[in-house]
Parts: C-alpha cells; structure tokens; sequence
C-alpha cells in the first residue's frame, strides 16, 4: 500500500549492519558486499547518515564507519527522516505552511493525517536495538 524508497531501505539495511558490527569499523566496501548494495549508492546513503549525526566515520588505511550513538539511543524515524526529510504521504498532513486549495473542503485530510500520525508514532517508538534483538 505505501512504498517506502531504496534509500531508506538501504540505509535501514547498513544501520542494522553497523549495529550488529558493535562498535567495531566497518569498511564501505565491507558493507557494500555483505548487503548487496551498490557502492556508489551506499556512499550517498552514509553520507547523509553521518551529516545526521547518526554514524561516524574514522578516517585512514584501517577506516570506516560506526555508529556514532548506541543502537538503543537510534529510532527508526530519526534514520528514514535523515534520508527522505521531513516527506509524508501527502503534503498538506506534513509540511507546515503549505496551503492546498481544497484544504477547507477536503474531506480525506484527516484520514490521511491519521496514517501520517500512526507511521511516525510507530516509526519513533523502534530503536535499532529492537531490531538487531535475537
């Protein structure tokens, strides 16, 4: 019924990953094979993930990424929203000031504020330490 894009399902994919790594560095490449992501793609993916404040990145010959906070201080909002931005379903339920023109007299608004509601309220009530639990 909703589809959610690659780039969060990508970057969901490489978070679980990276938590499951606990605290150790993992190279792109390391991530990229093991997940089956493309390289290119999953440098944009990490990029915006680490401009986030969600993973880390250490620099040199032994490099790579980790996460920045522990998994059970990371919810699953705060990842897709870091790669999508503040997106909804539809614009008028989330983004503040847009006016539609049938706002006044549109009666699916509510229904889809509802599901606008429920996406987030589950999407910030999951860590990733909920996820990776055996």
């Amino acid at each position: 019924m909703f589809k959610i894009s690659t780039k969060s399902q990508y970057g969901l994919r490489a978070m679980i990953y990276l938590a499951n790594c606990h605290k150790k560095i993992s190279s792109l490449k390391s991530i990229s094979q093991k997940e089956g992501i493309s390289f290119d793609y999953l440098e944009k993916i990490i990029s915006k993930l680490e401009k986030a404040g969600l993973i880390k990145a250490k620099k040199g010959a032994k490099g790579g990424y980790f996460l920045a906070k522990s998994p059970k201080k990371i919810k699953i909002g705060e990842i897709i929203r870091s790669l999508e931005g503040e997106r909804g379903l539809v614009k008028c339920v989330t983004k503040k000031g847009i006016k539609c023109p049938l706002e006044k007299k549109c009666l699916a608004k509510n229904f889809w504020g509802k599901i606008q509601e429920s996406l987030n309220s589950i999407s910030n009530s999951i860590t990733l330490a909920d996820l990776i639990k055996k």
